[in-house]
């Protein structure tokens, strides 16, 4: 049965959730053995040079965000701060998910849940010891533990997963009624399922699936990489998400794409203020050569100096919430000037600390970020 959907804000303003701070998930212990998730590498954070803005500290504590007290509480700071979305960090390893507590038993437990609605991003890239601080410089660093890639009888079981367990929920994110599954790394699904032919097949079979539970369709959204930029930031990315994106992405069907972070697209190694004449050219780029719907993404930031126990070059600078609200006014703006689409912004993210990218308070800004997006979504309109 499929439930109404709860009201919205003029603007859905979407945070991605890395949902790695609990140790409830057992699997994660070979990461966090101290059973906190990755709250044990923030702890254990240090500045690398003078001037650096580490160690932070979390102004809610280093709590369990599986737990439906502690999100009844963020829901409520986040929908009051006008953060009406959730968009979790999704994974699927060795034939079953992983990392699911904060959202089965944190978010969707929570009294208030239904405040606010969430929806999938599947982040299909392979699991290395990047989230093990004491490997993550070492020759160990890059070895694949679990592989983000499915062949297509694996997809068809992740894929109905998420269609019986969530598509259906009141709170769960629609466009023009479809349920929105986004995925992280196309490439790798590609190569997953032998080519582009293989992930259309897929998919043609899970939007049948999807219709025949009472949906129009599934809306696939794509995190995309670049148009004719390279991956710079290092992380995930295997090839350029160039001039075949587009191409890709209209056989395949999709129907919108954003981006996940800043650090994908353009060098995060400078001042924030030119980070975004970047982001604005980007986006100009995009309308004019690519026909899929976009919808535009702002980052608070990017530091993973966290994660390591030497130096990583690759810090963003001056992003304060001053000018991080500089920015959400340009997204605004271009959310304005598109009225063919729903005004959706995404926001790399809620909480990922070891990327210094987040929008909970913290020691150094406060409420900033978060009073930020207040006064742009909420007290203005």
């Amino acid at each position: 049965m499929i439930l109404k959907e709860v009201n919205m804000n003029k603007y859905d303003i979407a945070a991605f959730v890395w949902p790695s701070y609990t140790g409830d998930e057992l699997r994660s212990r070979i990461f966090w053995p101290e059973g906190n998730g990755e709250w044990q590498t923030v702890k254990t954070a240090e500045a690398k040079f003078e001037g650096h803005n580490w160690p932070r500290k979390p102004l809610w504590g280093y709590v369990n965000e599986a737990d439906p007290k502690v999100m009844e509480m963020q829901i409520s700071e986040a929908t009051r701060h006008g953060v009406n979305v959730f968009i979790y960090d999704w994974y699927w390893y060795d034939g079953r998910p992983f990392l699911e507590n904060c959202l089965n038993d944190g978010f969707l437990k929570a009294k208030n849940c239904n405040d606010m609605k969430f929806y999938i991003m599947w982040a299909n890239h392979d699991a290395n010891h990047l989230w093990s601080k004491e490997l993550s410089d070492t020759e160990c660093g890059n070895v694949t533990i679990w592989q983000g890639a499915v062949d297509r009888e694996e997809f068809r079981k992740l894929s109905r997963r998420l269609c019986d367990k969530y598509f259906g929920l009141e709170n769960y994110y629609k466009i023009d009624g479809c349920p929105v599954f986004m995925i992280y790394e196309l490439y790798n699904l590609i190569d997953g399922m032998g080519g582009e032919d293989g992930v259309k097949a897929a998919f043609d079979e899970f939007r049948e699936y999807v219709k025949s539970c009472g949906f129009p369709d599934v809306h696939i959204q794509l995190a995309g990489r670049g148009y004719d930029v390279p991956d710079l930031s290092g992380v995930d990315a295997r090839k350029n998400w160039g001039k075949d994106f587009k191409e890709i992405a209209e056989k395949l069907q999709a129907q919108s794409f954003t981006n996940y972070q800043f650090c994908h697209f353009t060098d995060i190694d400078r001042d924030y203020t030119e980070i975004m004449a970047d982001v604005r050219d980007y986006w100009n780029r995009v309308d004019e050569n690519v026909s899929l719907t976009y919808y535009p993404h702002i980052s608070c930031g990017w530091d993973n100096n966290p994660r390591f126990k030497g130096f990583r070059p690759g810090i963003t600078k001056n992003n304060t919430p001053e000018n991080f609200e500089r920015a959400l006014r340009d997204a605004k703006a271009y959310s304005d000037a598109h009225t063919d689409r729903p005004h959706l912004i995404t926001i790399n993210s809620w909480n990922e600390w070891t990327e210094s990218s987040y929008l909970e308070p913290d020691d150094l800004y406060g409420y900033g970020y978060l009073e930020a997006i207040k006064r742009v979504f909420l007290d203005e309109e």
